[in-house]
Order: C-alpha cells, then structure tokens, then sequence
C-alpha cells in the first residue's frame, strides 16, 4: 500500500499495537483490526496454549487483516529468555542474559529463538534488554541485563540483533536511554534518575548506539524520568529523549516505541489523551497498550483528532507511518508465507 492512499483512520490506528483477551480470532480481535485498525498486536501468556494454536492464531489474524484491506500486522512478543519468557516448553528455554556465559550462548539464543517464532507466525521480540546495569546498587533489572560493561552489553546484543534479524525475526532494543540505573519498578511506580547527558553518554547510551549502528528495527523507551535532561516528561513521552537525543543526535531512523502505557508509572500520572498527544509530539511511532481496555479507543480516537485537526500533525503522522510501512515491508510481512 502506498502511503497517500491511507485514511485517517489507518494512519491513526496503525501507531497502535495492543494487547488482547482470548486465543483465537474472536469479535474483539475482529474489532481492533477492522475498526481500530491497529498496526500491531502484542501476545502475553493469556493468549497462548500451544505451538499449533499459536500459529494458528497468527495466521488468522493476519489473513484477516488482508481480508480488511490492511496491512500486515506486527506479531510481537516478550521472549527475552529467563525471568521474560511468555513461551513456555515445548519451546527451547533459556537462562536469561546474565546466565549467557559468551557470545556462542548469545548466538545461540538468538537462532533458536528467531526459528521458533517464525514457525509459529510471531515476526517481533521485545529483546534484547540492552540496559547497563549499575554497580553496588540494588537494581530491578538485575535478573534481566547482560552485565555492567557497557561494551560487553553491546557485543552480546548486537550478536542478539544480528542473528534474530537474519532469522526474519525483527529485534527491539529497550529500555532507551537506559534503566540500569533503577530501584523502583516502572510497573508499579515511575523510577526518577538524576544522571546527567555525559553520564549516559559514557555508559547506558552505548550499547544503544551499538544497536543503531547494527540496524535494529525498534528501540523501546523507558518509562523513567530522567530530571536533567527533561524534567516533565518520562522518556517515553518526552520529545527530549525520543526526538532530540535518539531520532536527531544518535541518528536512529527506525521505529520508536513506548514501553506498556497501563503500567503504573503511566496511568497513575496521566490520561490517555495526554499520553498521544506526547507521542505523536515526539515523533514516537507506536504507542504500546498491553491491556485491553477502553484506553484503546480512546488512544485511536486522539490520534485520529490530532492528525485531522492540524496539517502539520498529519505530515509528522505520515513520516511515522512511513517508517512503519518500510519496516513490514523489509520483513515481507504478509499473510501468504504464514
């Protein structure tokens, strides 16, 4: 589909990847690609039972996203190893990053794992967690990050990258521009770090970088608030953090995603309406919603307000929705090879 071609709607909805009830394609899944229009879905425990239900899954949602003249859907999934595993045996499990010993175990994880989802019809891992963790602090990330050094960070992740990416299988950095640092779980409150731009810039920012550099297809933000550089705004709605520092000063050109808008740190401090009018501000490209809800509605219905009000919102729309649309393209997503 070419860009022009798209109605409001499709542009609003396809900023959207959403969580979902139930294990098959039922009318509320119907709904939120044929009216919602949603860009992307997002699977948790409660939607999968086993690998022949969970490709079936996949290629009826994507069969009908076609049916509906849509375009293909991204399929993603948390499947870090470890603590963040949503499949579960039969499906190879892994120890989890601080448990890979060297880059063969990062090598491999990647190749098994990139093969599993692509059986199943899942073409999107939330991973690797590319966070540096910090020393002599009792970190949440602990059980989930590959160590302290920020170029041991790197060399694993973008081994992770490289060869899930080559396995079809689009890799998602996270959580930009870092949350090593932090005590306080973003699920449940939003973590404040006081660091400078040079004390990110040494450390967390790197193996981001490194990912940049390697092509990763999508960089999650954080819901931290990092008060130095901007001090209203958690990096996921910040057009400091996604703007500024990610699209303009690192110069990543591919899709920016938030991390679960119904985690605490987020709903505990902001409405919906606000939360899209920050993301499409700062050039964010999908806004994450994990749980279904109204919030959904209620996201696409802002979305679709602010691009058909203002001409400019709609051309920062259309950029965004560019990037999209090139990245399922890259990935051959469609209904067929399923």
């Amino acid at each position: 589909m070419q860009i022009e071609s798209f109605s409001d709607e499709q542009m609003a909805g396809q900023r959207l990847m959403v969580g979902f009830d139930g294990t098959d394609l039922n009318s509320d899944l119907k709904f939120l690609i044929d009216t919602i229009k949603v860009g992307g879905i997002i699977l948790f425990s409660r939607n999968l039972s086993d690998p022949d239900q969970i490709r079936q899954l996949c290629a009826s949602v994507q069969k009908y996203a076609l049916s509906r003249q849509q375009p293909p859907l991204l399929i993603a999934i948390d499947q870090e190893g470890g603590q963040v595993a949503r499949l579960k045996e039969p499906f190879t499990q892994f120890p989890g990053n601080p448990h890979l010993e060297g880059e063969e175990d990062a090598v491999r994880f990647a190749k098994v794992t990139a093969f599993e989802l692509a059986e199943i019809g899942v073409n999107m891992n939330m991973a690797p967690v590319m966070d540096v963790a910090a020393e002599e602090i009792q970190i949440v990330m602990a059980d989930r990050v590959f160590g302290y050094d920020p170029g041991w960070v790197s060399t694993m992740g973008t081994l992770v990258i490289d060869h899930m990416q080559q396995g079809g299988i689009m890799a998602v950095a996270k959580h930009f521009p870092g949350i090593g640092r932090t005590t306080l779980d973003s699920h449940i409150e939003m973590p404040r770090l006081n660091i400078d731009l040079a004390a990110l810039e040494s450390s967390d920012l790197v193996p981001f970088e490194a990912a940049v550099k390697h092509q990763v297809a999508g960089i999650m933000l954080s819901h931290a608030l990092y008060v130095q550089i901007d001090s209203e705004w958690p990096a996921s709605l910040s057009p400091r953090i996604a703007k500024d520092l990610l699209r303009d000063q690192i110069g990543f050109e591919g899709i920016v995603l938030t991390d679960d808008l119904d985690m605490g740190a987020m709903i505990g401090n902001y409405d919906i309406k606000v939360m899209m009018k920050q993301v499409l501000s700062a050039d964010i490209d999908i806004a994450l919603i994990c749980h279904r809800s109204p919030k959904i509605e209620g996201a696409f219905e802002e979305i679709l307000r602010i691009i058909s009000d203002s001409t400019e919102a709609k051309e920062k729309a259309a950029s965004s929705l560019e990037r999209i649309i090139r990245l399922k393209k890259k990935y051959k997503l469609s209904a067929h090879h399923l």
